[in-house]
């Protein structure tokens, strides 16, 4: 008896140990863990309690990364809807897998080459013991990642964005609000290749005869007073034009030889339109909110918000574009509401950022911009 109890009392002590070794293993870095409350006047992505966004833009030529951190236990999913996407680690957020949070998300330009600047993402959150804890091995940081073709535009392709810039964008990641534009995982981003010509190219972008305009990142907040927050942010590459959805104009898209909008839904209708080649276009981004949410809510929340490509760009989710939405709950809003009311405004937020992401952007390597072309809607012009 007194041999099994002192036996007992070993495996207490020892597993004792081995818990009080895991707790300061998976210990996050107080600072780098903290969020604070939002700005009241923000009305971008991190209007959202618990998210802080970074971007990085390289200076060899218009591409970049964008990270997106999260507050320990925000739940995660994904909805993937073009025919050429690039992705990394959205498996891990199907409903029916075993990984419950995430913590960053990577947005990036340089085709499949930009996925590696998630690695970068993964490996400032591990130098803070950010991640989903492993025991005493430490923690794996979750960031999952998508990236957008900009290889051909702007100068070499062989600059695109690697771990480096995802580091970066990690290290300069805050509540601010959003920096919208030609920045990030927009910098290299152009819209209306369904248009056919004048697609961008290594030299100084525009070939004569029309052809895209250059878009960017956007953001934008929707606020109810309630308190619950549902917020988008989307790098627009798109193969089709941009319309806003509240008056049906075109605000970004394929030019004819005179340079003005051809209209991509006309053209469509007639002699038809340019899918662009398979990976050269992509929207990519993500829905967040601060309500509490499952995961299987939370993917049905992305799967609802490409309601807002739909609304905002034309043609989309075609076999040329790699259309992807991620999406986040923080779960730091302690009301509560209907997960499909959740999803029925991310569909109008993430069309909002859409069209945001057009208008902020500006002209790039021969290419205009809806600025220089005097179509961005009367409520968001300055």
């Amino acid at each position: 008896m007194a041999k099994t109890a002192a036996l007992s009392l070993a495996i207490v002590l020892a597993a004792a140990s081995l818990a009080a070794q895991r707790g300061s293993a998976v210990t996050a870095d107080a600072k780098a863990a903290a969020f604070a409350k939002p700005a009241a006047d923000n009305m971008t992505l991190t209007a959202v309690e618990g998210v802080k966004v970074g971007s990085v833009t390289l200076s060899g030529r218009p591409t970049g990364c964008t990270a997106i951190l999260f507050k320990e236990g925000t739940t995660g999913g994904v909805d993937v809807r073009g025919g050429a996407p690039g992705t990394r680690e959205t498996d891990l957020l199907n409903p029916v897998n075993n990984v419950q949070i995430v913590n960053a998300i990577s947005l990036a330009g340089g085709s499949a080459f930009g996925l590696d600047a998630a690695s970068g993402v993964m490996k400032w959150l591990d130098e803070k013991n950010i991640g989903y804890p492993v025991g005493a091995a430490g923690v794996v940081p979750i960031v999952p990642a998508a990236i957008l073709f900009d290889l051909g535009f702007g100068g070499d392709p062989r600059i695109r964005p690697g771990a480096d810039c995802g580091y970066q964008a990690a290290g300069l990641a805050s509540e601010a609000p959003v920096q919208e534009g030609n920045v990030g995982a927009g910098a290299g981003a152009t819209v209306g290749k369904s248009g056919g010509g004048g697609r961008p190219s290594t030299g100084s972008g525009q070939a004569p005869g029309g052809g895209p305009m250059k878009a960017g990142i956007g953001s934008a907040a929707i606020k109810l007073p309630n308190g619950l927050v549902v917020a988008a942010l989307v790098a627009v590459n798109a193969v089709g034009d941009i319309i806003d959805p509240w008056t049906g104009q075109v605000v970004a898209g394929a030019r004819g030889a005179d340079g003005k909008l051809s209209d991509a839904r006309k053209m469509l209708r007639g002699a038809g339109v340019s899918e662009g080649r398979a990976g050269e276009n992509t929207t990519i981004g993500l829905v967040v909110t601060n309500a509490k949410l499952t995961k299987v809510q939370a993917q049905k929340m992305a799967q609802m918000a490409h309601d807002g490509y739909a609304r905002a760009i034309s043609p989309v989710h075609t076999p040329g574009d790699g259309d992807t939405i991620f999406s986040a709950a923080t779960g730091t809003w302690d009301g509560t509401a209907s997960y499909g009311q959740i999803g029925s405004l991310a569909a109008e937020v993430m069309a909002d950022a859409i069209v945001r992401a057009a208008t902020q952007a500006t002209a790039s390597n021969g290419l205009p911009s809806a600025r220089d072309l005097g179509t961005v809607p009367a409520r968001l012009r300055r």
